[in-house]
């Protein structure tokens, strides 16, 4: 059991950490509150959002 919530905390972290470094790539507004916003928020965003899912995936590239 507490393997799998280090995984998840571990991922969390991970995707947050890809985002905020690939933020520049996506459309959303360059803005210090929307990085950190959006970075934190990302899993719920990413399952509910489809444009979301978009920039995140272009975040991550590169």
């Amino acid at each position: 059991m507490n393997l799998i919530i280090f995984g998840l905390i571990a991922l969390y972290g991970y995707g947050a950490w890809k985002f905020w470094y690939g933020f520049e790539r996506t459309n959303f507004s360059q803005t210090l509150p929307n990085r950190i916003g959006l970075s934190l928020l990302w899993p719920a965003l990413f399952i509910t959002n489809k444009s979301y899912r978009r920039n995140f995936q272009k975040a991550l590239k590169g």
